[in-house]
Order: structure tokens, then C-alpha cells, then sequence
């Protein structure tokens, strides 16, 4: 491509030339006529002279028009090596360069125009459609880029090197409260008094990433912190990823504080065996004094081993190690049994209790062992907390896929404020009296975690001095199915 071009122009130059001698010699022979006219009026010389004239002059010319067209031909050929040198060359190498580019849809495609600027032509429409298609795929991936950054669960936010915000999503708006003033590094995180700062991000050689806890509100966050650089390998800015961790505070929370309940519901009983059992070892007590201190010492490692079960229970239950061992069962048939085995504690109470099954319950189907604690608890805790002589009314019914059981007591009630949180594990309306009764505050978390595994549900609803009302809900068999 492009090899033959110092010849075309050489033979362009050479045409010029051709044209332009040719003209210049018709112009000259017509001009010598009307000289010789002009001679042979004003000088009345004969024709013999004046053809002698023309002749050498003739003859001149030809020598002078062979001089200029050997000249004219050098000054083209010389014209052509410039020409090929400074520009010819560089569309040349250009061309090649661009056919590099575009060798493999050059195989592809035919191109029917020829000709070294027909081909410069075609390559760049090439390049053009290579670059549309470059630009196409780029902007597609911005797309899907920020659609990405969009839904995201974690905040990013990307700041340039003077510490103002080149991209940012939602999510990060969302967990540090951003307001549309907040537009650089120091707005975003100097109010939240954090010992860092843009250059020691950037700057400091032997950086790499850090975290910050931050809490916005009633959020806690957590913040990374790491330098990005340039083509160059030059610091070009911070990028900040932010993640959620309220949750992960609150179980922390929790679990320093049932550290702190397990150890206080275990000193107690704890305390009172070691004082019984020390005063019986030191004197010599008779048989009645020893046999109430023995059941003082029994009664407390009772409570001690259902602290330890229950607590067991729960453990199981958070770790999915305990799994639901799902059966169809006759829901009204077990909770007359439970009525049942609490039989003795009713009548220690004078307590009136009514059961009522509606008719075609269809089977439940769950775990029928973990069911019947929910039961017997539920129960327990109407027949404990209602004075004596109290009535307790129990429901079994089902609607739409769902059967239930609503036991009503008329005992003393649960505060309003109360109800939001007892299904906290260790939370006791009244700790002193439920200690003394020998609750452990982790039934009804119990209940709960058993229910949400089997996909049942349990409500309360009580008043202070009226009583109160215990549903629960579990799935039929036909729901399952």
C-alpha cells in the first residue's frame, strides 16, 4: 500500500510538464509568425532572412524548452522524494498501525474500493465501528457497574485526592445519614470524631486498610478505609466501604448480657446450697432441721438443672442443632393430657379449668414433644400467676390453614410496657416473685424459638388485674402437604 506513490506523482509532474510545454510551444510558434509578419512590413526583408530568423530562433527555444523539461522532471522526482519522505510515509505507517488494529475483522471483511486513500478510508471506518463498539460495551458495563453499587447492602463511597466525592450509593447515603451539603471527606466524617484523615490514608507508606465503628443514631456501622491509585501508580484518592453491623451489636449485647443473667440466676441457688450445706456441717442438728435444709439444698439444684436445661434448649435452637422432628398429631387430644399432668398443681390452687375442642380440628403437624412444652408452660404460667381459686378457659379451634390454642386466665396481668419484651430471654415482670416461684425468665423464649422452628406463632394480650390471653398458632397437616 502505498509503494508506488513517488511514481504516480513523478508521472503526474510529467503530465503538468507535457501540458505546459506544449502550450508554451504552441504560444511561441504563433507568436513567431506574427514577428515574422511584423519583420518583413517594417524591414522589407525577404523571406529567405526572416525563415532564417525564425529558424535559429526556433532552434533556441527547443534547446531551451528540452533544458527546462530535464529540469522540470528533477524537480518532480525530487518534489515526489519529499513528498513520499513527509507524508506519504507517515499516512503509510498510519495505516498500518490502524490495520494492527483492525486485523481480524479486516479478514472478515472485503473491501471493494481500491486505491491507497480508498484504503485509508475503509480502515478508519473500520477503527470507527471498532470504537463504537468499544464505546457500546463500556458504557455497559458503567451500567451494570452502578446498577451493582445500587443495590448493594454495603455503602461505598469513592473520594478523589482533594477529598471530594466522585461516586457514591444509596446504601451509604442510608447508613451515615449523608446530607446533600456533605460533598467531601471532612463533611462525611468529622462529625463523628474519627481519629483518621485523608493524607494519612493516602501518604502513609505502609498503609494498607482500616476500620472505624461508628455509631449514626440508634446504627452502628462500620467503616474500611483504603488507597486507590492512577494509571501511574500515583495516590488518586480513598475508597470507603460501609457495612451494617447493628445487628451483630446487639447480639454482642445480648450475649454479654445473658453472660451476665446466667451468672446471677446461678449464684443465687448457688449461694443458698453452700450456706445450708456448711450450716449442716458444722453443727449437729435433728432430723426435722437437717430434712428442711436438705429440701432448702434440693430445691435449689432443681432450679439450678432447669436453669441448665433451659439454657441448653436455647443453645440448641440458635445453632440449629435441634431440628423439629415434624408428625401429624390430634392437637385437642394433646392438650387435654397436658391439662392432665398439671392436675396437681390445679387443685393445690382451687383453680376452675374448662377445655374446649371444636369440633373437626384437622391434625397439626409439628413436633409433638416441643409443642407440648409451649403447652404445659403457657399452662404453668396461667395456673402460677393467677390467685387462687382462679378460672383459666383453654380453646382449641382452627382457621383458614392454622389450628390454635387460646388459654384466658383472669390472674394478675402483665403491664402494657412490659409486653413488648417478654419474649426476652431472662425478662421477668416481677424478678423477685418469679424467682420465688421458680421461674427461670427463659420459658416463653423458649416457646417462641420452638414455634418459629415448627412455623406456628404465639401472642399475648393482658391487662393488669384482668387477666390475660395466650394464641397459639400451628400449621394442619393439609397446610403442609
Amino acid at each position: 500500500m502505498f509503494k508506488n506513490i513517488p511514481i504516480k506523482i513523478v508521472l503526474v509532474f510529467f503530465l503538468i510538464g507535457i501540458i505546459i510545454i506544449g502550450g508554451f510551444c504552441g504560444f511561441f510558434l504563433n507568436s513567431l509568425n506574427i514577428i515574422s509578419q511584423k519583420i518583413q512590413v517594417e524591414q522589407n526583408l525577404d523571406i529567405g532572412q526572416v525563415t532564417d530568423m525564425i529558424n535559429q530562433l526556433e532552434n533556441n527555444t527547443k534547446v531551451a524548452v528540452i533544458i527546462f523539461s530535464i529540469a522540470y522532471i528533477i524537480v518532480g522526482i525530487i518534489i515526489a522524494v519529499i513528498l513520499s519522505k513527509f507524508v506519504i510515509y507517515p499516512i503509510n505507517k498510519l495505516i498500518k498501525s490502524a490495520e494492527k488494529i483492525t486485523e481480524e475483522e479486516s479478514k472478515e471483511k472485503k473491501n471493494k474500493k481500491k486505491g491507497e486513500m480508498s484504503n485509508l478510508e475503509n480502515v478508519f471506518g473500520i477503527m470507527t465501528t471498532e470504537l463504537k463498539e468499544k464505546l457500546s460495551e463500556v458504557s455497559t458495563q458503567k451500567n451494570q457497574i452502578e446498577t451493582i453499587l445500587l443495590h448493594m447492602t454495603d455503602g461505598i463511597i469513592a473520594f478523589n485526592r482533594k477529598g471530594e466525592i466522585i461516586l457514591i450509593n444509596p446504601a451509604a447515603k442510608k447508613f451515615l445519614s449523608i446530607r446533600p451539603e456533605d460533598n467531601t471527606f471532612d463533611d462525611i466524617f468529622k462529625k463523628f470524631n474519627l481519629n483518621i484523615n485523608m493524607e494519612k490514608i493516602i501518604y502513609l507508606e505502609n498503609w494498607t486498610s482500616t476500620e472505624q465503628k461508628i455509631q449514626v443514631d440508634d446504627r452502628y456501622v462500620k467503616a474500611f478505609f483504603a488507597p486507590f491509585k492512577d494509571e501511574e501508580e500515583r495516590p488518586d484518592g480513598v475508597i470507603a466501604v460501609i457495612q451494617d453491623i447493628t445487628e451483630h451489636v446487639k447480639l454482642d449485647n445480648m450475649q454479654k448480657e445473658l453472660v451476665a443473667d446466667v451468672s446471677h440466676e446461678l449464684k443465687t441457688p448457688i449461694t443458698s446450697i453452700m450456706g445450708y450445706a456448711d450450716t449442716l456441717l458444722e453443727g449437729d442438728y435433728n432430723k426435722e432441721t437437717q430434712d428442711k435444709f436438705l429440701n432448702v439444698i434440693a430445691t435449689e439444684a432443681r432450679r439450678m438443672a432447669k436453669l441448665v436445661t433451659d439454657l441448653l434448649t436455647l443453645s440448641r435452637y440458635d445453632s440449629n442443632k435441634k431440628r423439629a422432628q415434624k408428625e401429624s398429631f390430634d392437637l385437642g387430644d394433646l392438650v387435654k393430657k397436658c391439662q392432665d399432668k398439671l392436675a396437681i398443681e390445679i387443685k393445690k390452687k382451687n383453680h376452675t379449668v374448662n377445655c374446649f375442642v371444636t369440633a373437626d380440628v384437622p391434625p397439626v403437624y409439628a413436633d409433638k414433644y416441643d409443642i407440648e412444652r409451649v403447652v404445659l408452660n403457657i399452662l404453668t404460667n396461667s395456673i402460677k400467676y393467677t390467685k387462687d381459686g382462679g378460672e383459666i378457659k383453654i380453646y382449641v379451634g382452627f382457621v383458614y390453614n392454622d389450628a390454635y390454642i387460646k388459654i384466658f386466665d383472669n390472674g394478675i396481668g402483665i403491664p402494657e410496657e412490659d409486653l413488648s419484651r417478654i419474649f426476652e430471654r431472662f425478662y421477668r415482670v416481677d424478678k423477685a416473685r418469679t424467682r420465688e416461684m421458680g421461674g427461670s425468665g427463659l420459658g416463653l423464649a423458649i416457646a417462641k424459638e420452638i414455634l418459629d422452628k415448627n412455623g406456628g406463632s404465639i401472642d399475648i394480650k393482658s391487662v393488669v388485674g384482668q387477666g390475660t390471653e395466650v394464641v397459639v398458632r400451628i400449621p394442619t397437616k393439609g397446610d403442609r402437604e
